[in-house]
């Protein structure tokens, strides 16, 4: 016996890839609602060798279903997401709305999975943000060992990160530097992102950090730990898929790089691909498309006295986004729901 699921948002970025990883996956699909927009309505989408049609998010009726992935902005979340749950259909939200709710659990199953069982407080679950994802797989396993005191992290995020709109402005962009009869000035970005990169991912703070470099700090301390210190520069590269992290990790104890590159081998999630050798790392261009967090490039940090520093690339798309919210949906399935 397997699930009624609901994917909302259908048509964009993060709902596509969502409908292929439960294909992929082989997720115990009974029946499948696909939703979206007035103004996508009727599009079409696949579903491993099935064609849907979309149908009306404003007038659907999330009753009997067992599970909505949401992969809408905040605004419509907030309208419907509440909906959905109060008729008994569990959401499994991608938004940044509900993930610093302290009734609402932010889950990535390689580190918290046993907060799936706080769900039933509001009938909702966050998906963290993409950046923080990738990265706590990497920390949790290490921290699980010698605690983590502090980390810091400078980040090199695709534009797929921004949507559709962030592709198309640096696709583009691209092609008008090569016909300069073609002038395309920067919308979504707030400078030209081809040929660039962008110190600023979301707004400004009083503080001075931005509200993507905030959300890394405050989701890191609710997945693994509060008390870690985290402190984040998030930057906006020319790459269409996965993000980059260049990560420094303070410990509270001694842990030496050969023992952290073997713990992070035997962590779920992680592909070790460490070779001191030209080429010897992953980049954004070979994870696209992969399940997996690569790790490359451990090594001992000598300025400080229990330091690693490593490098972390994932598809955002997938871990970032669509991958982790049906890990959580198999999470929920298999601990609470249990049909499939």
């Amino acid at each position: 016996m397997g699930y009624r699921i609901v994917v909302v948002g259908a048509t964009g970025n993060v709902g596509r890839e969502m409908l292929n990883i439960l294909a992929e996956r082989q997720f115990p699909v009974d029946e499948l609602a696909v939703l979206a927009s007035r103004r996508s309505l009727g599009t079409e989408v696949s579903f491993g060798d099935k064609t849907l049609t979309t149908q009306d998010l404003d007038t659907f009726d999330f009753t009997g279903w067992d599970m909505a992935l949401f992969a809408v902005g905040s605004e419509a979340t907030k309208v419907y997401a509440p909906k959905a749950a109060a008729a008994g259909c569990t959401v499994i939200d991608n938004s940044s709305l509900y993930r610093y709710d302290p009734d609402i659990p932010l889950i990535v199953p390689e580190c918290n999975p046993e907060t799936i069982h706080d769900y039933a407080k509001k009938n909702i679950i966050a998906n963290p943000n993409c950046s923080t994802a990738q990265m706590v797989v990497a920390l949790k396993p290490l921290h699980d060992r010698a605690k983590i005191k502090r980390v810091v992290v400078s980040t090199y995020q695709s534009v797929s990160g921004s949507g559709k709109e962030g592709m198309d402005e640096l696709w583009d962009q691209t092609k008008s530097i090569y016909n300069p009869t073609t002038d395309v000035p920067p919308n979504k970005f707030q400078k030209q992102i081809a040929f660039n990169v962008i110190p600023q991912i979301d707004v400004f703070m009083e503080d001075g950090t931005t509200k993507e470099e905030w959300k890394m700090v405050v989701e890191t301390k609710k997945i693994v730990d509060p008390s870690i210190k985290v402190t984040a520069t998030c930057v906006r590269v020319p790459v269409f898929v996965g993000h980059s992290e260049a990560v420094n990790i303070e410990f509270e104890e001694f842990l030496d790089e050969d023992e952290a590159r073997d713990i992070l081998r035997e962590a779920p999630g992680i592909m070790v691909i460490d070779k001191r050798e030209d080429g010897g790392y992953v980049s954004p261009i070979e994870c696209a498309g992969d399940f997996a967090t690569f790790i490359s490039r451990i090594r001992q940090d000598s300025t400080i006295e229990n330091g690693i520093n490593l490098w972390c690339v994932s598809d955002n798309l997938r871990k970032g986004a669509a991958l982790n919210a049906v890990q959580i949906a198999e999470l929920l399935g298999r601990e609470v729901l249990k049909k499939g």
